[in-house]
């Protein structure tokens, strides 16, 4: 069932970070800038994302436990999206996330300094892992499955 996503923030250098959202049904990534960690900074950049999915596909959120989710309960207030936490040092609860943080330093290494990456940048990215055939859906996109689910809830 489509709807539930799993998020995480991808650090560099100079406390630089990317938030990453990936559903689990689909695989499909979204990646979201964030200038800060603090918890104001995270969720209200998850709150302007979430708004632009259809209301159908968002209908929860798998994080760490990391300080940037302190305040969640804002996040499901604004958005009436449940937030769930991994238990700790069990990152494999977010198994999808983990997988495409590590697709992600392919473009994003480690140590990079992340705050000059533009949002349209991080798009392109996304549009490209997106785009390419996983096994794991039968050798269809991200995209293609993604857009099936968007195409069932009109």
């Amino acid at each position: 069932m489509p709807g539930h996503w799993e998020g995480d923030l991808v650090c560099g250098s100079n406390n630089s970070q990317i938030a990453t959202l990936v559903e689990r049904h689909t695989r499909y990534v979204m990646l979201v800038r964030v200038k800060s960690k603090d918890t104001t900074t995270v969720i209200d950049a998850l709150i302007k994302q979430a708004h632009k999915l259809p209301r159908e596909l968002y209908k929860s959120l798998t994080w760490d436990r990391g300080s940037e989710m302190a305040n969640h309960k804002h996040f499901s207030l604004a958005t009436d999206i449940d937030v769930y936490f991994c238990d700790p040092q069990q990152p494999w609860q977010r198994g999808s996330n983990e997988n495409t943080n590590g697709l992600l330093r392919q473009y994003f290494p480690k140590g990079m300094d992340l705050s000059n990456v533009h949002q349209n940048r991080l798009n392109a990215v996304a549009r490209r892992l997106n785009e390419r055939p996983r096994e794991t859906l039968q050798f269809y996109s991200p995209a293609e499955k993604f857009n099936e689910c968007v195409a069932s809830t009109g």
